[in-house]
């Protein structure tokens, strides 16, 4: 790209290997162009459109985006603009609060399972199954014994997935702590969005460090040649945006999706209509 964007990208976490996550990390290298960086994020939301038109009408695959973050990260930033590219009849959406007392009876991947995209969709998840090796381990919720094998059934889950045509990519949005300090002392300066702020934020917020452990050992041992993670640096929003809309035009691009030729019987029948 002559406009100096070609290095800004996203590269998969290597599994195993250490991930830094300090305040540095929450940003890219160097100064960005804003004007080119908006218009070369126009050009994939239109390159979006136009890839999920043919990924829904062609129906082999499903594509699931995880995204996790720390509170006010902008997750739901994400979805508002990089999916608000695709038309609406393609894209499924769902968000993972509290499990309720009936998914609470279930394995912890049960409720995730029912909300996988079909064939021809395209998923996101506004936080996820890794929840329950995020909030429950930083939070007590459940001993380790419990949730550290949850990091292999996570593996395998993901891995059955993708054997059945689920393609799945994972952003963790990576803010710096001064960051989401400015973003959530925004939230309760905004009568329109103090209604997102909850007490605990402030009770994740107290627990910063032991979440970047629990952050980081899910990125190295969820990090998977057929479910990859990658981490965003997400302090600048345009940035964010551009490097998600980068990402899935790739993704979309390497599945090469296309049009499904007109049935035979189809066209003998429709021959000569006018």
């Amino acid at each position: 790209m002559a406009d100096g964007l070609a290095a800004l990208t996203l590269t998969p976490v290597v599994p195993g290997e250490k991930v830094k996550l300090g305040a540095k990390a929450a940003s890219v290298a160097g100064p960005v162009d804003k004007l080119a960086l908006e218009a070369a994020t126009d050009g994939l939301l239109t390159r979006l459109s136009e890839l999920q038109q043919a990924f829904h009408a062609d129906g082999r695959q499903a594509l699931l985006l995880v995204l996790q973050g720390r509170d006010a990260s902008g997750k739901d930033g994400v979805i508002k603009t990089v999916y608000g590219a695709f038309n609406p009849t393609g894209v499924q959406v769902a968000a993972f609060g509290p499990p309720t007392s009936l998914e609470q009876r279930h394995d912890f991947l049960w409720r995730v399972h029912q909300v996988v995209p079909p064939r021809g969709m395209v998923g996101v998840f506004n936080r996820s199954h890794y929840e329950d090796v995020l909030a429950v381990r930083v939070r007590g919720l459940a001993p380790e014994s419990v949730w550290r094998p949850r990091y292999a059934h996570i593996n395998d889950f993901e891995r059955m997935l993708t054997d059945s045509g689920v393609i799945i990519r994972k952003c963790m949005l990576h803010v710096s702590r001064d960051e989401q300090h400015g973003r959530l002392k925004a939230r309760l300066e905004d009568a329109t969005k103090n209604w997102k702020f909850r007490l605990e934020d402030l009770e994740d917020r107290a627990r910063w460090d032991a979440y970047t452990d629990a952050y980081r050992e899910m990125l190295e041992q969820c990090s998977t040649p057929w479910a990859p993670w990658f981490v965003v640096p997400a302090n600048d929003k345009a940035v964010r945006n551009y490097l998600i809309a980068r990402l899935l035009v790739d993704t979309l691009e390497e599945a090469a999706p296309a049009f499904p030729l007109m049935d035979d019987a189809v066209r003998a029948a429709a021959k000569g209509f006018a």
